[in-house]
């Protein structure tokens, strides 16, 4: 007898978000959010980390009229002014799947308002009848790291439980206008950035000169946690046919050396901060590992009655992680540090690393599809990935052209360790190539730090055309998709929402 492991067809995709895509912050009615308030600063060794800890004096400024500053996220790809131009990219792409996020405050400006912007509702209904029209598979992020600023200000944010309710107007009018458009949704990015980049992750103010409390950050991360349950409730009445995930940045934790110190250190690191939010949103309790870490931290987080029921009721379907690089964690204190997707780690010799630190590690990429799907039995979708470098653009034969010959062997790589991945049994849903348009980096407010297959003409001060280019990468993409599937049993495809 031999044992037949059923495989899914792949789904390919592209991603943005609306914080670092669409700009226009002064168009369509949008309200600020909380990264519109974070301002771009020339690289130093601090720079990048000094963007994603906001203090109110800081977000003050921001809001300063008479203060002239520079904030990328007001501007991002100018995508409003290309989205029939970039879907069409898409489509000429031949992607499966387009994930792609809602700008809350561009439809609740302030996130109190009881009934959206009418011309927030116009702008999405054109953006989803696009995609649908293309005939790509939407995978929609409702929160992308952008909260309206008046939340925070006046209300707390995610501090405050209100915001819970707010939340759930926006999903409720996300998922009776567009929930026939929805295959896959995220409640939220990247979730557990609450914790190691509370800004991003949670828009939670830090004090002047002082670290993060971080009973307000785990108090922040449960009432997201409550969100989430109660979005995958009220969509499962509302729009049945979606498909409701959890997402982590997943960092893949290697132990410097044998040694029990070091191991030990690779599993709490990987607990706190990869696993916890999964457990808590597939797994649906918190678990055990979690009351040690609290109490060692005097961390103290306010339970209400019923929440913990909820979350047991209201597990996401799938989960999905975004992937860059691999970590190692060292007792050493003294250890060499280089940079990754908002955390950093200790060097590991054997890989490359691309131009801002972050270590190309593909292998690593299977090994934690198989580590994370032995812990939840869930599908799995790679929601994020792909290689931020310093694009040129130069002038061949009359055309404008970008060589990015390191990015297509990115892609190729860890493409081939999806597919082993598959072979060795997780169920793997696809993988969307994050940025796939050019758009302003999330970690460092850059927008020369480039990882789409489309280039887009602007520079970190907002200067340039913001003309669109195919890059190599986008030729050898659309190869490769179409390849993949030609190759594939049909019987074998996941179904289209419709």
């Amino acid at each position: 007898m031999s044992l037949e492991i059923p495989r899914r067809v792949l789904l390919w995709g592209g991603a943005t978000s609306a914080s670092q895509y669409e700009g226009g912050c002064d168009m369509l009615g949008k309200g600020l959010d909380t990264q519109d308030v974070r301002p771009y600063k020339p690289r130093t060794s601090n720079a990048t980390t000094e963007t994603r800890l906001l203090s109110r004096s800081m977000v003050t400024e921001a809001l300063d009229p008479r203060f002239e500053g520079n904030y990328p996220f007001r501007r991002g790809s100018e995508g409003i002014a290309h989205c029939e131009e970039d879907v069409s990219l898409l489509a000429e792409l031949g992607l499966d799947i387009y994930r792609f996020s809602i700008s809350w405050a561009r439809l609740f400006p302030t996130g109190h308002e009881s009934q959206p912007s009418p011309a927030g509702v116009a702008y999405y209904d054109n953006v989803f009848r696009l995609v649908h029209v293309a005939g790509m598979r939407v995978f929609l992020t409702l929160t992308h790291y952008a909260i309206p600023i008046d939340l925070v200000l006046r209300d707390g944010g995610w501090l405050n439980r209100s915001t819970i309710d707010e939340y759930l107007r926006l999903a409720e009018f996300v998922f009776t206008r567009w929930g026939d458009y929805i295959d896959f949704y995220l409640p939220f990015n990247e979730i557990n950035a609450g914790y190691f980049s509370p800004w991003n992750g949670i828009g939670l103010l830090k004090p002047e000169n002082e670290p993060y409390d971080q009973s307000k950050v785990f108090q922040c991360l449960h009432n997201q946690f409550v969100a989430s349950a109660r979005v995958i409730k009220l969509q499962r009445r509302i729009a049945p046919k979606c498909k409701s995930g959890c997402m982590v940045a997943d960092f893949y934790y290697y132990a410097n050396t044998p040694s029990p110190e070091d191991n030990l250190k690779r599993v709490r690191s990987e607990q706190m901060n990869q696993w916890f939010e999964v457990d808590v949103l597939a797994r649906g309790h918190y678990p055990s590992y979690a009351k040690r870490f609290f109490d060692e931290h005097e961390i103290e987080v306010n339970f209400e009655e019923g929440d913990l029921e909820l979350l047991a009721k209201n597990t996401c379907d799938f989960v999905s992680i975004s992937y860059y690089q691999s970590s190692v964690v060292s007792c050493e204190e003294k250890s060499p540090q280089t940079a990754g997707n908002l955390v950093c780690s200790t060097v590991n010799p054997y890989l490359k690393a691309s131009e801002w630190g972050w270590q190309i590690d593909p292998v690593g990429l299977r090994t934690a599809l198989n580590v994370l799907y032995d812990r939840v039995h869930k599908p799995i979708f790679v929601a994020e990935g792909g290689l931020g470098a310093r694009d040129s653009l130069v002038m061949e034969a009359g055309e404008k052209r970008v060589h990015d010959s390191y990015r297509i062997e990115y892609l190729q790589e860890h493409f081939r360790q999806i597919i082993e991945a598959q072979k060795d049994g997780v169920d793997v849903l696809g993988y969307i190539v994050w940025g796939i348009i050019d758009i302003v980096s999330a970690g460092s407010c850059e927008m020369e730090k480039r990882y789409g297959v489309v280039y887009v003409d602007a520079d970190n001060e907002g200067k340039g055309s913001y003309e669109r280019t195919r890059k190599d990468s986008f030729w050898w993409y659309q190869r490769f998709i179409a390849e993949y599937h030609i190759h594939q049993p049909k019987s074998n495809h996941i179904e289209r929402n419709s």
